[in-house]
């Protein structure tokens, strides 16, 4: 048990008096030197967290106490870890990181390779099928059919590549079963151009059937035959496992979440469609050898570093939540998928042998980008009764390379500027007569500075983030691979469609609620 670990009350200690950020001896050269860490050209600059060398080297104990590490490798070698102790479960390997396991020091454990084997036959599946799409040259635009896992990694993914677009490639997601999602999207695109894949590992998900019905009568009422223009990405066997439906099916496992899946052919079609292979491959590439530093028992262990940050100001400091702010257009959606993939994993309130916990596990997660955020909600960033931590993604160089000196500086300049300013003034505060104008500091923060946006780079940052959720998971010692809560809602759901089908609910709500409360 998490509190039950030798250095925990180490950190209670240690938390009661945490260093003070406003005070103006604290940001020396030396701390902002020595309180920063780099792995695969990315930068973790963390002197504006409310930490000591003391605190960090206690969370590394704490990390080591929970066996941090040799859990990853268990996770990475397939060993059934979506599994809980004393009450039913899934009783699953987690084998994401297999999804990109193709490159270098490749995992050596039975279960690992077989899932790597199976992942790469996709992944040679894939090619060849869109060398066949690019032979025909048909299709120029590509529609997503799914929801969750299936919608927001692969949306966040293919904003960020954008601008390594191939010629006359679009995309596009129907994710949401409000029918005005579907019909504004396939009322302004060409249909006879156009490739959709529709995505359900069971295949059998509501929401994702019902998009794809609704896409099947479209492009029948435009004279096509929907199995000319259809892909899927299921489970072997599964109903969407259909050759006389669909132009191909790509595979996915049991032992990939939704969540986890956008390394998988989840993510696969639309991108290597969309941006190529290669580029594809290279993305891959990162995630893979993020992967490889996730399994690093040294300061240099990113994703590590980064969760003992998150658990410091979640456990000890006691802040509830946590804002992720990339200074980076392209991440876009990132803060969306990143909010999933945290809140999903970690949004429990039982440990692994099914005991109801004593502390908390994972923050409220949300985000935008920045500018834009900080003319949004960092008002209550910096003056809220509420503190809120902060993790920034920042690079040194747009993606583009394109830009223009105004008033002397770069729009680049610009950014970063104030990504750092942004970073210190939450750390620092201003002390001020005027009530008004005071800010209080101590508000804690670290930056994730990489070079530049590319393939690699954001299959490295998709890596970073899953491995730090995993290992926050393995240190409060509950199940991050499963999502039960996402139950109950469905099973009610489908009782208000029964009444909705009997032409019994009029919207009398007050007797409709009644039906399923008393």
């Amino acid at each position: 048990m998490f509190t039950k670990l030798k250095s925990y009350e180490k950190l209670k200690k240690l938390a009661k008096d945490p260093i003070d950020l406003t005070d103006k001896d604290i940001f020396t050269l030396d701390r902002i030197k020595e309180m920063q860490t780099t792995n695969l050209d990315m930068r973790l600059l963390y002197a504006t967290e409310r930490v000591t060398k003391d605190v960090i080297d206690s969370l590394f104990e704490l990390a080591k106490d929970a066996f941090a590490i040799s859990k990853m490798k268990d996770m990475q070698d397939g060993k059934i870890l979506n599994s809980l102790k004393g009450c039913e479960s899934e009783n699953r390997s987690v084998l994401h990181t297999a999804m990109r396991d193709f490159f270098g020091n490749r995992n050596e454990s039975k279960e690992a390779k077989e899932a790597s084997s199976l992942a790469y036959k996709e992944l040679e599946k894939l090619e060849k099928f869109l060398e066949k799409i690019n032979l025909d040259n048909k299709f120029e635009n590509i529609v997503q059919i799914g929801i969750g896992g299936s919608f927001l990694g692969p949306k966040a993914l293919a904003q960020a590549l954008k601008k390594y677009s191939l010629k006359n490639r679009n995309f596009y997601f129907i994710s949401n079963v409000d029918p005005d999602d579907s019909f504004q999207i396939l009322d302004s695109i060409d249909l006879s151009k156009t490739l959709f894949v529709s995505v359900s590992k069971s295949g059998t998900t509501l929401e994702t059937l019902t998009n794809e019905e609704i896409v099947k009568d479209f492009l029948h009422k435009k004279g096509l035959n929907p199995k000319d223009h259809m892909a899927s990405v299921t489970g072997k066997g599964s109903p969407m496992d259909d050759p006389s439906k669909y132009l191909e099916s790509f595979y996915i496992w049991d032992y990939v979440g939704g969540r986890y899946s956008a390394t998988s052919m989840v993510g696969g079609v639309l991108l290597g469609f969309c941006f190529g292979i290669d580029t594809f491959k290279d993305f891959l590439k990162g995630a893979s050898y993020m992967d490889k530093v996730a399994l690093k028992d040294d300061q240099n262990n990113l994703p590590l570093f980064s969760a003992l940050l998150g658990i410091w100001n979640r456990n000890f400091l006691g802040y509830s939540t946590e804002a992720i702010i990339p200074y980076s257009q392209a991440l876009l959606y990132f803060p969306l998928h990143l909010q999933q993939l945290d809140m999903e994993s970690n949004g429990k309130s039982i440990d692994k042998n099914c005991e109801k916990l004593t502390y908390k596990s994972g923050p409220i997660i949300f985000g935008d980008i920045g500018t834009n955020a900080q003319h949004s909600f960092f008002q209550l960033l910096h003056q809220g009764t509420d503190i809120i931590s902060l993790e920034f993604i920042g690079f040194k160089k747009s993606q583009y390379q394109k830009d223009l000196k105004v008033k002397e500086t770069l729009s680049q300049e610009k950014l970063l500027s104030n990504m750092f300013a942004q970073s210190i003034a939450l750390a620092k505060g201003e002390k001020n007569k005027n009530p008004n104008k005071n800010f209080s500091g101590n508000r804690p923060n670290h930056i994730l500075l990489a070079n530049e946006l590319d393939p690699f780079t954001l299959g490295s940052l998709l890596s970073y983030f899953e491995n730090k959720v995993a290992f926050q998971g393995f240190i409060w010692d509950i199940n991050s691979f499963d999502q039960e809560g996402v139950q109950l809602g469905k099973v009610l759901a489908n009782k208000f469609l029964g009444l909705f089908a009997k032409k019994e609910m009029d919207f009398d709500i007050g007797k409709e609620y009644l039906k399923f409360l008393q």
